[in-house]
């Protein structure tokens, strides 16, 4: 008896039954699918409901496959599949470590996983009851070599939609909030010259009113000039 293949079995498939579960139904505080699109939408995969179907629907379907032993190889493939997609998208810029948000977890249930597609689910498997004994290096290395295919297959797929959404998308008008501002600045300028304007008039008339009037004095007929 295998228990030790048992306990890895039981404990990585429950593993990611819950975190399909998240992201199906909202189970144990998950997003739902709703919340599922987004964050596929932001990590730009494209189209983003069928994407967060499928990552939801892997990791349930085959975390069951896994705690169940059956069909180990194809369970391990979709679910190498997620984790490389995780580390590519999410977690490999912060390098290896968890507390920076690096790939170490998924790394190690990579690793796990190729284990038991190398070494079989063990005694108390499916599998094993139903006689297929699909095990061994080929069948690790197929499991890496498909998942690591369907990853790169939904990032590209994803990268090249959004560039065409980008391509294609109209250039962003100004927001209606920007429009009104400077209209308002253009209507105060407009005010500001057109008090500047009137607060000149208004000193000009003022200048002209208190600047005395020279008069001539009259002639009467007198020339100073004829006294000396």
């Amino acid at each position: 008896m295998h228990i030790g293949r048992f306990a890895a079995r039981a404990v990585i498939g429950s593993l990611f039954i819950g975190h399909g579960t998240q992201k199906l139904f909202g189970w144990f505080d998950g997003p739902g699918l709703a919340g599922t699109q987004g964050m596929v939408e932001a990590l730009e995969l494209r189209p983003t409901r069928p994407n967060a179907l499928a990552v939801g629907v892997t990791e349930t379907a085959g975390g069951a496959l896994l705690v169940a032993g059956l069909a180990t190889p194809l369970a391990a493939a979709g679910l190498i599949g997620t984790m490389i997609t995780a580390i590519r998208k999410v977690h490999l810029p912060h390098g290896p470590w968890m507390q920076n948000g690096g790939y170490e977890y998924n790394a190690v249930l990579i690793a796990a996983l190729l284990a038991l597609a190398d070494e079989g689910p063990g005694d108390l498997s499916l599998d094993n009851m139903l006689g297929w004994h699909k095990s061994g290096p080929r069948w690790a290395l197929g499991a890496l070599a498909v998942g690591a295919a369907a990853s790169t297959a939904v990032v590209e797929v994803g990268r090249r939609t959004s560039a065409r959404a980008a391509a294609q998308s109209p250039a962003p008008e100004p927001a209606p909030e920007a429009q009104s501002t400077e209209s308002q600045a253009a209507s105060n300028q407009a005010a500001s010259n057109q008090s500047a304007s009137s607060q000149s008039t208004e000193s000009q008339t003022t200048e002209s009113q208190t600047t005395p009037h020279r008069s001539t004095p009259p002639n009467d007929g007198f020339d100073p000039s004829a006294a000396v």
